[in-house]
């Protein structure tokens, strides 16, 4: 019998392309009669355009077409996530620019730098509008209206009571916080682009190329867009580099880039500069007015939650996010008897806002973790203490929150007690100790947090094996890859169940002429739903194969087993009927196709210890250690989910230090640059101690829950928690993320001062008029 591979460090089969640049992207493809796009792009952030004049550009050398969109129309290019009915954007800008990078105008030339220098004669008139670049402002009565039509900035609300109608009652201890979770820019290595070719090929009447993390619905927007049959649409995913939610689906530039090649009969092709990229994609942006109510044991009697999220410009989803993920998230791995949660989602003049690496679970951990500090505090109990007390019980699994969501299995305490361990936080505290009764500049901090999070969201996926004539194998998957390992991954489930060696499995993918279906990749879901349904379609595969083996061989079915090259009987040396021979015998059809379904989502969790070094006299901060023990149940790659928390782990301590994209009052952008924008780099990074626990799930057949995410989660919050630590015998419970040098010995000050801030203070009114959510007796149901 072929061993199996899962469960082991097997070397990412993509590596040597993606490494050596053999890989192709979008901007890669160099089909004959291509033409290149650029935008022209407001630098205003609220606006009525007055005047438009492409006269000079149009004639400027080399170029084909300038549109706008007289040429292309208004009407709403459908999206990943279409926010409210009565807000949109149409492919271009119209009548009326609102935030800064706003596209009034698209430039088609023989070459970009034809493009580029004609989208320069482009004559633009415009009358400044009223501009709100502020989240909480946006809120208020006066506030400039992004659409006068709404006659409010608001686009989603909720408002439920769960558990009960007082969350303190009992309470002995209430703390409070107004958190802010900041917007980042997604900031992956490559940003969007798009080729679409309007030249018809077999069944496809228009092509389109594009870097996105899922193909199938974006072939299913793009028909919506055009008006054509999704039959008649071909989408194809090259090489995507990184995504991080920032690719969802496509954008309003796709869309005219698409509606311009359809107009000119020629292949169009765009690739967002770095600076058009900052711009566009963004994540994150929450404020959020938190409190708490704990007991004198520790134990939390409830919590209420009146949050705000910035959708940016035109009703950007990522906004919604404080009204879906962070809501049905807020009572995280704890038990909490009554939650009471508020979310509005707001425009704003800054760019849209979308989904970033975690996607509202992310914001409700920093909450929750926040609390649990600021409750530490005031009871003089240590952090891990206070969590450990209010973690739910392993034997309590299945479990149902207050919010509604199934936990399906888990064992917070076993991860946490883990992450103490390797950090041995007792000798930490030890040094800290020391530090402080020497009054040393460099102060050490220690954080905590424990987490849970959602993947997967359940629904249905696509796994396909076939066995080629020659033994080889092809296997698919609708979950699209952007950087995660998918064909190594599915390549081991394959071989493990065929024991068809993984150099001759060949993963295809992102094409929707290959793959018929597919949800694409976001929120963690495609080892579970993809590779699930990937090794269903090989154990059908074999289950195929071995009746055929069993028939050729006179033997019972069930002494067939795999060997090197084929199908044999178990204990008989030289039984072997071939992979090749396999396929014959099945008249050249050997293969399945299934559609494989999750009935719900996952939840993996996990515990994070991080250690920081405080500088008292310049406020900056350094990491010294990282330690995650995160359980994504069955790990079948180590080095795949090692990368997956190393990824995370480093963009979460990024948001916690040194991220923030940042505008001003007049909603002009003062990080658009990665010389304003601090990114970490290599040198930024320090050598994370990550490990896993294991607890699988039953809700797929691999007991797979979802890793891509849960870094960001867990360290976020740790590493704030280190940092205020750090400063605790000073006074200070809480500093906003990021911790930059200026926030740190600003709060260093203050503290030496006496003038500490109040974190806490009041949340807009608007709060007070949402209508309380009608449903279940526990008030589960989002308005």
């Amino acid at each position: 019998m072929v061993g199996s591979l899962l469960g082991n460090a097997v070397p990412r089969v993509e590596d040597p392309d993606l490494i050596t640049g053999a890989s192709t992207y979008v901007d890669d493809l160099r089909i004959p009669g291509t033409v290149h796009a650029v935008f022209v792009r407001s630098p205003f952030a609220h606006a009525r355009i007055t005047g438009l004049d492409t006269t000079e550009a149009a004639a400027a050398p080399g170029v084909l077409a300038v549109y706008t969109t007289a040429e292309l129309g208004s009407d709403r290019v459908p999206g990943f996530a279409d926010v409210h009915e009565g807000v949109g954007h149409p492919p271009l800008a119209h009548e009326v620019v609102r935030y800064v990078g706003d596209p009034v105008a698209l430039v088609v030339a023989e070459t970009r730098a034809q493009a580029v220098d004609a989208a320069e004669l482009v004559d633009v008139d415009y009358d400044e509008l009223p501009v709100v670049a502020d989240m909480e402002a946006a809120l208020a009565d006066d506030a400039p209206l992004q659409f006068p039509d709404l006659g409010t900035n608001v686009v989603q609300s909720v408002r439920a009571e769960h558990g009960g109608e007082d969350p303190f009652a009992g309470a002995e201890v209430i703390v409070r916080a107004r958190i802010e979770n900041q917007r980042l820019a997604t900031s992956p290595i490559e940003g969007n682009a798009v080729l679409a070719d309007p030249r018809p090929e077999g069944d496809a009447l228009i092509t389109v190329y594009a870097a996105t993390q899922h193909p199938h619905m974006s072939r299913d927007l793009v028909a919506r867009w055009t008006g054509l049959e999704k039959s008649q649409v071909r989408l194809v995913a090259p090489h995507v580099g990184g995504a991080f939610g920032g690719k969802a689906g496509i954008a309003y530039g796709h869309a005219a880039v698409i509606a311009a090649a359809r107009r000119l009969e020629r292949p169009v092709t765009w690739a967002e500069t770095r600076s058009e990229a900052m711009l566009s994609m963004h994540g994150r942006g929450q404020v959020q007015f938190a409190e708490m109510g704990f007991r004198s044991d520790g134990t939390v009697t409830g919590l209420r939650a009146r949050v705000i999220g910035d959708c940016g410009a035109y009703a950007g989803f990522g906004g919604t996010l404080a009204v879906g993920p962070t809501h049905i998230m807020a009572q995280g791995p704890y038990e909490i008897p009554v939650v009471h949660y508020a979310a509005v989602a707001v425009m704003t003049n800054t760019a849209p806002n979308g989904a970033f690496r975690g996607a509202g679970r992310p914001e409700a951990a920093a909450m929750l973790e926040r609390l649990m500090d600021l409750g530490a505090a005031e009871l003089g109990l240590a952090p891990e203490e206070v969590r450990r007390r209010n973690l739910i019980a392993k034997d309590a699994f299945p479990y149902t929150t207050r919010t509604g969501q199934r936990y399906d299995v888990g064992d917070y305490d076993v991860a946490l007690g883990e992450a103490l361990r390797l950090a041995d936080v007792d000798a930490l505290r030890a040094e800290q100790r020391q530090r402080r009764d020497d009054g040393a500049v460099r102060q050490l901090g220690v954080g905590v947090s424990t987490y849970v999070e959602i993947t997967g969201f359940g629904g249905k996926e696509l796994g396909s094996v076939r066995v080629e004539a020659d033994g080889s194998a092809t296997v698919m998957s609708g979950t699209s890859a952007h950087g995660q390992g998918h064909a190594t991954s599915f390549a081991m489930i394959v071989s493990s169940r065929l024991g068809i060696a993984m150099e001759r499995i060949r993963y295809v993918q992102s094409d929707t002429f290959a793959v018929r279906s597919g949800g694409g990749t976001g929120g963690s879901r495609s080892l579970q739903l993809g590779g699930s349904a990937v090794s269903a379609a090989a154990r059908d595969v074999y289950h195929q194969a071995a009746a055929l083996a069993a028939r050729k061989l006179e033997a019972s079915v069930d002494d067939i087993s795999a060997v090197d090259g084929g199908l044999g009987v178990a204990g008989v040396p030289g039984s072997l009927v071939t992979w090749e021979q396999l396929v014959g015998l099945a008249d050249g059809t050997l293969r399945a196709d299934l559609d494989v379904p999750q009935e719900g989502a996952t939840f993996p969790f996990g515990a994070h210890v991080s250690v920081v070094e405080v500088d008292t006299e310049t406020g900056l901060v350094t990491p010294l250690r990282h330690v995650a023990v995160d359980d994504c149940g069955r790990i079948l790659n180590p080095t795949i989910v090692k990368g997956q928390q190393h990824g995370g782990i480093v963009q979460g301590m990024s948001q916690a230090l040194w991220e923030g994209f940042v505008y001003d009052a007049q909603g002009t952008p003062l990080t658009s640059t990665f010389t304003d924008y601090s990114l970490p780099t290599a040198a930024d990074a320090i050598t994370m101690e990550a490990t896993s626990t294991e607890t699988p799930t039953d809700m797929n057949e691999l007991g797979a829950k979802g890793i891509g995410e849960s870094g960001t989660i867990g360290s976020t919050p740790a590493v704030q928690s280190a940092v205020v630590d750090a400063l605790a015998h000073l006074g200070v419970r809480h500093v906003d993320i990021p911790c930059t040098p200026d926030k740190v010995w600003t709060a260093i000050e203050q503290a030496r001062a006496g003038t500490l801030p109040d974190p806490w203070r009041d949340p807009p009114r608007v709060f007070d008029t949402l209508e309380l959510a009608s449903g279940p007796a526990d008030g589960g149901v989002e308005a």
